[in-house]
Protein backbone atom coordinates (compact mmCIF):
# COMPACT_ATOMS: atom_id res chain seq x y z
CA UNK A 1 0.00 0.00 0.00
CA UNK A 2 2.65 2.50 0.73
CA UNK A 3 4.35 1.78 -2.52
CA UNK A 4 1.14 2.38 -4.27
CA UNK A 5 0.24 5.81 -2.33
CA UNK A 6 4.52 6.90 -3.70
CA UNK A 7 4.20 5.95 -6.67
CA UNK A 8 0.90 7.74 -7.16
CA UNK A 9 2.13 11.23 -5.77
CA UNK A 10 5.04 10.62 -8.52
CA UNK A 11 3.16 10.74 -11.09
CA UNK A 12 1.04 13.65 -9.99
CA UNK A 13 4.53 15.32 -9.64
CA UNK A 14 5.62 14.58 -12.82
CA UNK A 15 2.32 16.04 -14.43
CA UNK A 16 2.84 19.19 -12.81
CA UNK A 17 6.36 19.63 -14.32
CA UNK A 18 4.92 19.03 -17.83
CA UNK A 19 1.96 21.13 -17.33
CA UNK A 20 4.77 23.65 -16.19
CA UNK A 21 6.96 23.04 -19.05
CA UNK A 22 4.12 23.72 -21.48
CA UNK A 23 2.32 26.65 -19.96
CA UNK A 24 6.29 28.01 -20.07
CA UNK A 25 6.22 27.35 -23.88
CA UNK A 26 9.25 24.83 -23.33
CA UNK A 27 7.10 22.14 -24.69
CA UNK A 28 5.37 23.80 -27.45
CA UNK A 29 2.32 23.56 -28.80
CA UNK A 30 2.25 20.70 -31.27
CA UNK A 31 5.62 19.10 -30.06
CA UNK A 32 6.28 15.95 -29.99
CA UNK A 33 6.76 14.78 -26.55
CA UNK A 34 10.09 12.48 -26.50
CA UNK A 35 9.60 9.84 -23.38
CA UNK A 36 13.57 9.00 -23.62
CA UNK A 37 14.82 12.34 -23.08
CA UNK A 38 12.43 13.37 -20.21
CA UNK A 39 12.57 10.06 -18.29
CA UNK A 40 16.73 10.71 -18.31
CA UNK A 41 16.14 14.46 -17.13
CA UNK A 42 13.64 13.89 -14.60
CA UNK A 43 15.32 10.92 -13.25
CA UNK A 44 12.27 9.03 -13.69
CA UNK A 45 11.22 5.23 -15.12
CA UNK A 46 8.90 5.21 -18.27
CA UNK A 47 5.65 4.39 -16.36
CA UNK A 48 5.03 7.76 -14.26
CA UNK A 49 5.58 9.56 -17.25
CA UNK A 50 3.12 7.64 -18.92
CA UNK A 51 0.85 7.91 -16.06
CA UNK A 52 1.30 11.82 -15.78
CA UNK A 53 0.60 12.11 -19.79
CA UNK A 54 -2.90 10.28 -19.16
CA UNK A 55 -3.63 13.13 -17.05
CA UNK A 56 -2.50 15.78 -19.27
CA UNK A 57 -4.52 13.81 -21.84
CA UNK A 58 -7.63 14.14 -19.97
CA UNK A 59 -7.02 17.73 -19.15
CA UNK A 60 -6.38 18.53 -22.83
CA UNK A 61 -3.16 19.56 -22.96
CA UNK A 62 -1.37 16.48 -24.70
CA UNK A 63 -3.22 14.58 -27.06
CA UNK A 64 -2.24 10.60 -28.02
CA UNK A 65 -1.77 9.51 -31.56
CA UNK A 66 -1.70 5.77 -32.14
CA UNK A 67 1.92 4.35 -32.64
CA UNK A 68 3.11 8.01 -33.11
CA UNK A 69 3.31 9.02 -29.41
CA UNK A 70 1.99 11.96 -27.42
CA UNK A 71 1.91 15.48 -28.25
CA UNK A 72 1.40 18.71 -27.12
CA UNK A 73 -2.08 20.16 -28.09
CA UNK A 74 -2.72 22.80 -30.63
CA UNK A 75 -5.92 24.67 -30.47
CA UNK A 76 -7.55 25.18 -33.34
CA UNK A 77 -9.55 28.51 -34.71
CA UNK A 78 -12.69 26.43 -33.78
CA UNK A 79 -11.77 25.41 -30.51
CA UNK A 80 -11.07 28.98 -29.37
CA UNK A 81 -14.45 30.56 -30.67
CA UNK A 82 -15.81 27.61 -28.72
CA UNK A 83 -13.88 27.71 -25.65
CA UNK A 84 -13.83 31.73 -25.04
CA UNK A 85 -17.23 32.14 -25.00
CA UNK A 86 -17.98 29.83 -22.61
CA UNK A 87 -14.85 31.15 -20.31
CA UNK A 88 -16.52 34.58 -20.10
CA UNK A 89 -19.54 33.35 -19.27
CA UNK A 90 -18.14 31.80 -16.51
CA UNK A 91 -15.75 34.35 -15.38
CA UNK A 92 -18.18 37.13 -15.45
CA UNK A 93 -19.88 35.33 -12.94
CA UNK A 94 -16.96 35.33 -10.71
CA UNK A 95 -16.76 38.88 -11.08
CA UNK A 96 -20.82 39.29 -10.39
CA UNK A 97 -20.14 36.94 -7.16
CA UNK A 98 -17.22 38.67 -5.93
CA UNK A 99 -18.81 42.00 -6.35
CA UNK A 100 -21.43 40.74 -4.35
CA UNK A 101 -19.41 39.24 -1.59
CA UNK A 102 -16.34 41.10 -1.38
CA UNK A 103 -15.59 42.61 1.87
CA UNK A 104 -13.32 45.84 2.68
CA UNK A 105 -10.60 43.12 3.57
CA UNK A 106 -11.05 41.80 0.35
CA UNK A 107 -10.75 44.54 -1.53
CA UNK A 108 -7.47 46.24 0.29
CA UNK A 109 -5.81 42.56 -0.53
CA UNK A 110 -6.65 43.06 -4.04
CA UNK A 111 -5.30 46.54 -4.21
CA UNK A 112 -1.94 46.04 -4.71
CA UNK A 113 -2.72 43.06 -6.81
CA UNK A 114 -3.73 45.44 -9.31
CA UNK A 115 -0.91 48.13 -8.38
CA UNK A 116 1.82 45.47 -9.40
CA UNK A 117 -0.08 44.69 -13.03
CA UNK A 118 -0.09 48.43 -13.97
CA UNK A 119 3.46 48.57 -13.64
CA UNK A 120 3.75 45.72 -15.56
CA UNK A 121 1.73 47.17 -18.36
CA UNK A 122 3.55 50.38 -17.75
CA UNK A 123 7.40 48.58 -17.72
CA UNK A 124 5.82 46.09 -21.51
CA UNK A 125 7.06 43.17 -18.51
CA UNK A 126 4.68 40.75 -20.85
CA UNK A 127 5.73 37.66 -18.84
CA UNK A 128 5.43 39.46 -15.04
CA UNK A 129 2.50 40.81 -16.66
CA UNK A 130 0.95 37.65 -17.41
CA UNK A 131 1.71 36.31 -14.29
CA UNK A 132 0.12 38.92 -12.31
CA UNK A 133 -2.87 38.77 -14.59
CA UNK A 134 -3.20 34.96 -13.76
CA UNK A 135 -3.19 35.72 -10.29
CA UNK A 136 -6.13 37.86 -10.49
CA UNK A 137 -8.32 36.31 -12.23
CA UNK A 138 -7.73 33.45 -9.90
CA UNK A 139 -8.05 35.72 -6.58
CA UNK A 140 -11.30 37.31 -8.09
CA UNK A 141 -12.50 33.68 -8.52
CA UNK A 142 -11.41 32.16 -5.40
CA UNK A 143 -13.69 35.82 -4.11
CA UNK A 144 -17.24 34.42 -5.74
CA UNK A 145 -16.79 31.34 -3.66
CA UNK A 146 -18.40 28.54 -5.61
CA UNK A 147 -16.67 25.36 -5.80
CA UNK A 148 -18.85 23.87 -8.81
CA UNK A 149 -18.08 27.50 -10.72
CA UNK A 150 -14.00 27.21 -9.65
CA UNK A 151 -14.12 23.26 -11.39
CA UNK A 152 -15.52 24.25 -14.19
CA UNK A 153 -12.85 27.73 -14.71
CA UNK A 154 -10.20 25.56 -14.21
CA UNK A 155 -10.49 22.68 -16.83
CA UNK A 156 -11.12 25.04 -19.00
CA UNK A 157 -8.14 27.51 -17.87
CA UNK A 158 -5.58 24.47 -18.18
CA UNK A 159 -6.57 24.11 -21.99
CA UNK A 160 -6.56 27.94 -23.15
CA UNK A 161 -2.94 28.32 -21.36
CA UNK A 162 -1.62 26.67 -24.77
CA UNK A 163 -2.71 29.84 -26.37
CA UNK A 164 -3.95 32.61 -23.41
CA UNK A 165 -0.45 34.31 -23.44
CA UNK A 166 -0.17 34.88 -26.84
CA UNK A 167 -2.63 37.47 -27.28
CA UNK A 168 -0.43 39.87 -25.21
CA UNK A 169 1.74 39.59 -28.64
CA UNK A 170 -0.38 42.20 -30.46
CA UNK A 171 0.50 45.84 -29.85
CA UNK A 172 -1.29 47.86 -27.26
CA UNK A 173 -3.07 44.55 -25.97
CA UNK A 174 -1.18 44.50 -22.63
CA UNK A 175 -1.56 48.63 -22.42
CA UNK A 176 -5.89 47.61 -23.23
CA UNK A 177 -5.69 44.52 -21.04
CA UNK A 178 -4.71 46.19 -17.75
CA UNK A 179 -7.16 49.02 -18.58
CA UNK A 180 -9.88 46.50 -18.80
CA UNK A 181 -8.77 44.68 -15.18
CA UNK A 182 -8.85 48.22 -13.29
CA UNK A 183 -12.47 48.68 -14.48
CA UNK A 184 -13.25 45.40 -13.17
CA UNK A 185 -12.28 45.90 -10.15
CA UNK A 186 -13.75 49.56 -10.02
CA UNK A 187 -17.00 47.76 -10.67
CA UNK A 188 -16.24 45.45 -8.15
CA UNK A 189 -15.02 47.89 -5.39
CA UNK A 190 -18.59 49.47 -6.19
CA UNK A 191 -20.38 46.47 -5.17
CA UNK A 192 -22.27 46.44 -8.90
CA UNK A 193 -22.51 43.01 -10.08
CA UNK A 194 -24.15 43.45 -13.67
CA UNK A 195 -21.34 45.69 -14.40
CA UNK A 196 -18.52 43.68 -13.36
CA UNK A 197 -19.71 40.55 -14.94
CA UNK A 198 -20.62 42.60 -18.21
CA UNK A 199 -17.08 43.77 -18.32
CA UNK A 200 -15.36 40.68 -17.77
CA UNK A 201 -16.88 39.23 -20.32
CA UNK A 202 -15.54 41.74 -22.40
CA UNK A 203 -12.37 41.33 -21.14
CA UNK A 204 -12.34 37.81 -22.40
CA UNK A 205 -13.79 38.05 -25.93
CA UNK A 206 -11.10 40.92 -26.65
CA UNK A 207 -8.39 37.98 -25.93
CA UNK A 208 -10.43 35.73 -28.61
CA UNK A 209 -9.98 39.07 -30.96
CA UNK A 210 -7.00 39.29 -30.05
CA UNK A 211 -5.80 35.76 -30.63
CA UNK A 212 -7.78 35.93 -34.18
CA UNK A 213 -5.78 39.52 -35.46
CA UNK A 214 -2.56 37.33 -34.47
CA UNK A 215 -3.66 34.23 -36.74
CA UNK A 216 -4.84 36.25 -39.38
CA UNK A 217 -1.31 38.01 -39.28
CA UNK A 218 0.59 35.14 -39.57
CA UNK A 219 -1.55 33.87 -42.15
CA UNK A 220 -0.55 36.98 -44.52
CA UNK A 221 3.35 36.22 -43.59
CA UNK A 222 3.40 32.72 -44.24
CA UNK A 223 1.34 33.52 -47.73
CA UNK A 224 1.60 37.04 -48.36
CA UNK A 225 0.44 37.17 -51.64
CA UNK A 226 -2.96 36.27 -52.81
CA UNK A 227 -4.17 32.49 -54.15
CA UNK A 228 -2.99 32.07 -58.13
CA UNK A 229 -0.58 35.95 -58.18
CA UNK A 230 1.45 35.59 -60.77
CA UNK A 231 4.76 37.90 -60.28
CA UNK A 232 5.55 40.03 -63.63
CA UNK A 233 8.91 41.91 -63.31
CA UNK A 234 9.06 41.93 -59.60
CA UNK A 235 5.44 43.30 -59.33
CA UNK A 236 2.49 40.75 -58.49
CA UNK A 237 0.04 40.87 -61.61
CA UNK A 238 -2.87 41.47 -58.77
CA UNK A 239 -1.34 44.25 -57.47
CA UNK A 240 -0.94 45.61 -61.26
CA UNK A 241 -4.87 45.06 -61.70
CA UNK A 242 -5.77 46.98 -58.36
CA UNK A 243 -3.89 49.76 -59.66
CA UNK A 244 -5.56 49.82 -62.82
CA UNK A 245 -1.87 49.73 -64.56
Amino acid sequence: MATRIVQQVLYLEVANRLRALIQAGELAAGEWIDEVRLTQEMGISRTPLREALKVLVSEGLVRLEPRRGCFVNELSGRDLDDIFPLMAMLEGRCAYEAARKATDADLQQLEPLHDRLRQFAAGGQVDQYYAANAVIHEAIQALADNRWLSDLIDGLRQVLSLSRHKSLALPGRVAQSCAEHLAIFAAIKARDPEAADTLTRAHLMRQLDALHVLAKDDALAQDPLPSGTVMQGGVSEAATQNTGE
